[in-house]
Parts: C-alpha cells; structure tokens; sequence
C-alpha cells in the first residue's frame, strides 16, 4: 500500500489514529504466565490461558504442540505467538479443531453498530509465517447471537512472514451487549474435521450458528508432520473496510490493558518483597488490603499456581510467616483485595501492621473471558 492509500484509509475510515485497534497485545508482547507452554494436547489437554496475555488455545483431537513466546517476527515487531507440532495428528475426527483463540467483551464492540441499520464492516489483519503453505481460515462467534462468520486466507511461501487482511461485512442481525461479558470471539483456525467443513462456507456472510459452515473446505492440516511451525503478530481489528498499518502501543500500556483481564499481585515478578498494609480484624486475626494493579473486568479467581509465602511485621515486635494457602479471602473484587489471616497471639489495635509477600510470593487474579 501506497503512503497515500494509508493515509485515505485512515481519513477514510472516520477512525481516530490512535486506539484504532480492538485488539489487546496484537504484538505479542506481553506473556505474564509463561513464555513457553509444552504438551499442549491432546483432546484439549494444557489449553487455555498459558502463555501470551489474551490469546488462548482451544481444540480437540490427538495432536501435541508447544506454544511459546517467539523472538522471531517481521521488521517493526519483537515478538510472535508461535504454536509448533510435536506430536502429529493425519486422521482427524469429523469435529476435530484447533484454534488460537481470541475473545472480546461487548461493551468494546460497540462502534461496530451491529444488529442495527448502521452496522459496520471491519477489518482483520496480521502478519503470519509457516513452513505449512496453503488455505486457512479464520472465524467469528458471535456468542450472544449464536451466529458466526469466516474467510480464508492462504500462507503463499514457505518460513515467510506475509501480511493478511480479512474484511467482514455489516451485519445488521444481532447487536452485542453492552457489557463487559463475552461477546464476540475470534478464531485462527489450524485445521478442521470433515463435519467442519460439509456445508457452505461462511465467506465473508454472517448467518447463523452452523458448524458446518465454520471452516473453508480447503483447510489445512496443520498438525500432519511433527515440526511444523505457525507463527503469527501484528493482530489487528478496526472498523471500515481497509487494513490500517498496525497500531503500536508501548509494553506498559499493552500490560496495563491486559492486567484487567490477568494480573500477578506478589514479589516472584521483580524479586523483591512486596510490602502492605493491615490491621487488627478480631480477638486472633489480622486482615490485610492487596494492592492490585488496575481494576479488573470482573471478580477475579485466584489462580491455581499460588506460590511463595506471605508474612506480616507489627509495631509490637509481633510477626508470622504463613503460606499462601493459608490466606483467607474475606474480599475479592474487581477493584481491591482483602484478606485475613489466623494468627495464635491477640493483635493489638493500636498497633500497625505491614504484610509482605517473600521474593517468590505471588497471587495470580484471573478475570479472563
């Protein structure tokens, strides 16, 4: 694209030149659980949430990957998702998937006007590279409406990073609520079961929920041959009917936009000790305030990985080392946390007491969709 089509577009598309992108970490930048997820597979095994921030894997069937935060990526970029087969899968079951999956909340979807007379088109893009060429598709779920939509798009060479745009037309069936539950998902699909593909393929119309319409009929198999790789970046959505070059963010506010969804609150990430206050609860309990990052999309769980040891320090010279486990969250919502703990001595409310995570402490807070 010419720098004069660029510029039309974005004049073009009524779009202000910043947060043009619906997307959260489309650079693949931000990996707060892990930057490597090995075993992922089979039948749903290790899926989920587990590496980069907002993208997660789902699928079905016997094949086996890894997937992991990679350094190689286009010019302008740092960084990619990369999914590679470890264990192949050539005989796929008729309903057999398997997506990088992406989900948005509806409240962000508004500008879209869908379900109404004003519904707008919208364009995804990204860059993507893989030793595997040929058809692949990339889906829609409209989860409040149960409709859905696809196109395709083909890989043209080999272990080369080639940029896609994908325009969906307005659908004018259906809005999105306004809300911060899950309306809408996005999915890169790495193959599909027979059943996936036996009606007429979507192709840019939204209709209703139909499996059999979710997938080209040309999909690839992406999991044949163990070593095949797929890496993608540069995840974009806007509104109008032109891909816009990608919107960069800064790594602080791609992390403070995905901190809403998933956050770690403890030392293990700077190796220091994570100090806050509390104060006397009752006759043998102190409760304590967590500071949290940002506030967060909804009651975060507190996930399962909960690691290191908490303690606390009184101006009375009183102090305890307790495990995590041991924490009882009196408190757990979307803008603060507040927990209490048992301890064998009467606090004393004149006194001040400091809580502490040790420099391998951290409480993981999950309110992803």
């Amino acid at each position: 694209m010419s720098k004069a089509a660029e510029l039309a577009a974005l004049i073009g598309s009524q779009s202000a030149l910043s947060n043009r992108n619906l997307i959260i970490n489309g650079a693949m930048q931000v990996a707060q659980r892990a930057t490597s997820k090995t075993n992922v597979g089979p039948n749903g095994t290790g899926e989920g949430y587990t590496v980069l921030d907002r993208f997660q894997i789902s699928l079905s069937g016997d094949q086996v990957s890894t997937f992991s935060q990679s350094t190689d990526a286009p010019s302008g970029f740092s960084n990619s998702a990369k999914i590679e087969v470890t264990t192949a899968d050539t005989s796929l079951a008729a309903t057999q998937f398997w997506h990088l999956r992406y989900g948005f909340e509806g409240q962000d979807l508004q500008s879209l006007a869908k379900g109404t007379s004003d519904a707008k088109a919208f364009t995804i893009s990204f860059y993507v590279k893989s030793n595997k060429t040929g058809v692949y598709t990339v889906g829609l779920a409209d989860v409040d409406n149960d409709r859905q939509n696809a196109l395709s798009y083909t890989i043209n060479s080999a272990n080369t990073w080639e940029r896609k745009s994908l325009t969906f037309n307005p659908d004018t069936t259906g809005a999105f609520t306004n809300d911060n539950n899950l309306s809408l998902r996005l999915n890169f699909a790495l193959l599909g079961g027979a059943d996936l593909k036996s009606g007429t393929f979507f192709n840019g119309t939204w209709g209703g929920d139909v499996d059999a319409n979710a997938v080209h009929p040309s999909q690839v198999n992406f999991a044949d041959t163990v070593g095949n790789e797929w890496y993608i970046t540069g995840v974009q959505m806007e509104v109008g009917e032109q891909a816009t070059p990608f919107e960069h963010r800064s790594f602080g506010d791609e992390l403070l936009r995905c901190q809403r969804y998933y956050q770690v609150s403890g030392s293990s990430v700077n190796s220091s000790y994570h100090v806050f206050p509390g104060q006397r609860w009752s006759s043998n309990n102190i409760f304590f305030s967590v500071p949290i990052a940002t506030s967060m999309r909804a009651n975060p769980t507190i996930g399962s990985d909960v690691s290191g040891n908490f303690g606390f320090v009184g101006g009375n010279n009183q102090s305890k080392a307790f495990s995590l486990s041991e924490m009882n969250f009196v408190s757990l919502d979307s803008s603060s946390i507040t927990a209490r703990v048992t301890v064998d001595f009467t606090p004393n409310s004149a006194y001040a007491y400091t809580g502490y995570f040790n420099t391998a402490g951290e409480l993981q807070l999950d309110a992803e969709l």
